[in-house]
């Protein structure tokens, strides 16, 4: 925990400070600025502390989209104040404050991506100058996983993330970071058995956090393991709720939605959607508490109800969702998709129309905004969804190619941690239009292709084997 690293005004507080470290490595950030703001209360000199409540209000380094100005104010001050006390911090402590500082440098001009890389390389430097600092290598780690781009099949990030993981994880087996970010670096289809062990062991070091109980289930998800999924997810959303964590619990709760509806278990995913309203009441989007940015949160709010009418193929309550403008975009675009779909499904092509519409209208604003990632996830479900008002309208051809390009188009990125998957992966509804056409064993091919990337879909699965 950074032991080696705090500089010598903490000592009188050396354990406030690992406490602070370990929250954060469990990224609950509301309890490590907690945590960090009594270390200073202790030793008002004290520059590693800011350096723990700048890194925490970056918060989820794994969340794709911007940064709110606010909260990026409020981290570059953290910098800065760490930066004034710098002088009685050591060389290598100067190194992580220089290196948190890169991502709000110049951030009203210069874009994230640029600013999150120049992150992992300030820590990837201090790693190299520093090599008996294990926590120097363990964020570096993380630093990578959270740059590798997303159209990157080769994962050449994640496994040197991991490279550098599991070796310190043999070493220290209880330390709350290295499990959590195995988990994270190997959140992929292709990868996700190597992180088993982790996910089965991370919510036994840190009980009490939410996002530690939470995190396996992005392992579990990836292998298809739904009842594991849910039971971690429904302790996960206990302590959340207990906390005042909301976000979080609303993350907990989109992964248990996903879960229960591959089980077929649609009394208990209706039991999560009628509990949004509570949650949405409870819910302050400027409160930073655990790993689940507001974003995260607005995202589930849209994704539950979206994913409960989709999965069951329900066209019509699909076709009366009602999208909720929350300040971003990509959750609106998910209402839009799933209205657009079952308008089409039903025949109301006007109002598939106008969801295609404004599923265009969200990715060009997504663009103007430099999001890359989301513009790109929006820009297929309108691929998709335009798909499907083709084929409502007659023209075959067009439906077919479109919805292959979605498919492909999917193919090449991977989803974010923010989701436990597509709301309906676009392969499965190229498969569900070829069946729909007569295409018997060309949709079953699709099938099967989905369920390489999700496996035990409940759908796909139900379709290859009927």
């Amino acid at each position: 925990m950074v032991k080696a690293s705090i500089p010598s005004g903490c000592v009188p507080c050396p354990s406030k400070f690992d406490r602070a470290v370990a929250l954060l490595h469990s990224f609950e950030f509301g309890a490590s600025i907690r945590a960090f703001n009594d270390v200073l209360a202790a030793d008002s000199t004290c520059a590693m502390a800011h350096w723990g409540i700048a890194l925490s209000r970056w918060t989820n380094p794994m969340t794709a989209g911007n940064r709110a100005a606010p909260l990026l104010r409020q981290g570059r001050e953290s910098f800065e104040a760490a930066t004034r006390l710098g002088a009685r911090a050591t060389e290598r402590e100067r190194g992580y404050i220089q290196a948190v500082g890169k991502l709000y440098d110049d951030f009203e001009n210069k874009d994230q991506r640029t600013r999150i890389v120049a992150y992992e390389r300030a820590m990837g430097e201090l790693a190299m100058r520093h090599p008996d600092d294990t926590e120097a290598a363990i964020f570096h780690a993380v630093s990578l996983a959270a740059v590798a781009p997303p159209t990157d099949k080769t994962f050449a990030n994640q496994l040197k993330a991991g490279s550098i993981l599991e070796p310190l994880w043999v070493q220290q087996p209880n330390h709350p970071g290295i499990a959590h970010y195995i988990i994270h670096t190997y959140d992929y289809p292709a990868l996700a058995d190597k992180a088993r062990a982790a996910a089965k062991r991370y919510a036994t070091i840190a009980p009490s956090a939410a996002h530690a109980l939470h995190m396996p289930s992005h392992t579990f998800t990836r292998v298809g393991m739904w009842e594991e999924s849910v039971n971690t997810n429904t302790r996960s959303m206990d302590v959340a709720l207990g906390s005042g964590s909301i976000a979080e619990a609303l993350h907990a709760a989109d992964y248990s939605m996903y879960a229960y509806l591959q089980l077929g278990k649609e009394s208990e995913a209706k039991r999560v959607l009628d509990g949004l309203p509570a949650l949405a009441a409870r819910f302050d989007p400027a409160a930073i508490t655990g790993a689940a940015p507001a974003s995260a949160g607005f995202f589930a709010l849209a994704a539950i109800p979206a994913r409960w009418v989709l999965e069951r193929r329900a066209w019509k309550e699909a076709a009366a969702l009602e999208p909720k403008a929350s300040g971003y975009l990509y959750p609106e675009a998910m209402t839009y998709f799933a209205r657009a779909l079952g308008a089409s499904h039903t025949g109301d092509l006007a109002k598939a129309k106008e969801s295609v519409d404004s599923l265009a209208s969200l990715n060009q604003q997504l663009v103007a905004k430099k999001e890359a990632y989301w513009a790109e996830q929006v820009a297929i479900q309108h691929l998709a969804a335009q798909a499907w008002v083709d084929l409502a309208e007659g023209r075959r051809a067009d439906a077919i190619t479109r919805m292959r390009e979605a498919a492909t188009r999917e193919d090449a990125t991977e989803k974010s941690a923010v989701t436990p998957g597509p709301l309906a992966p676009a392969r499965e509804l190229l498969g569900d239009m070829l069946m729909q056409l007569g295409q018997t064993a060309e949709a079953k091919s699709e099938y099967r292709a989905t369920l390489k990337k999700e496996p035990n879909r409940r759908h796909a699965s139900r379709r290859v084997s009927s």
